[in-house]
């Protein structure tokens, strides 16, 4: 067993619900063994208000919570990554920045729940959804006994979470 906190980043093109999400449920599921962070690749600049209505419903402090570039964490003094997760198909596809100390990647896209249609109640539903997603991959992959894989053998298991 390490002591090591693992950084985890979590990528998106507008950084404002899924990758935000993601970073909420890595700081709660994580129990200080992961940090999470977000970002991404076009940041919309503001975190959708849906996004904050869940996550304060769900008794998350929500202070974290800003729309930012990926580029801040390719800059020199950023924080290492040991894994970076996209968690969008647009951001999946796009050129990330060479991430220093060659951290661990998969993609485990879901849908967008910014993207949703309909009554107040339908949109608010995909954006519980998604949370639901997340939160179980998540889960799924803290309790993954990572010092005790070898990397070919952990990065197998990230992209069968994202398959999930």
């Amino acid at each position: 067993m390490t002591d090591k906190t693992f950084n985890v980043l979590f990528l998106c093109t507008g950084n404002s619900a899924r990758s935000i999400i993601a970073e909420a449920i890595m700081n709660r599921v994580g129990q200080g063994r992961f940090k999470g962070f977000s970002a991404g690749s076009q940041p919309k600049g503001e975190v959708h208000p849906y996004t904050l209505d869940l996550l304060k419903t769900l008794n998350y402090n929500t202070d974290f919570a800003r729309s930012k570039n990926w580029e801040e964490f390719a800059e020199p003094g950023a924080p290492q990554m040991d894994f970076v997760f996209t968690v969008c198909d647009s951001a999946a596809a796009e050129t990330c920045p060479v991430w220093p100390g060659q951290p661990m990647s998969a993609h485990w896209g879901v849908p967008d729940p910014a993207a949703a249609e309909g009554t107040d109640a339908e949109r608010h539903f995909a954006f519980s959804d998604t949370y639901r997603m997340l939160e179980g991959r998540i889960s799924v992959f803290t309790s993954l006994p990572i010092a005790g894989l070898d990397r070919l053998a952990l990065q197998k298991r990230l992209d069968d979470i994202g398959k999930a």
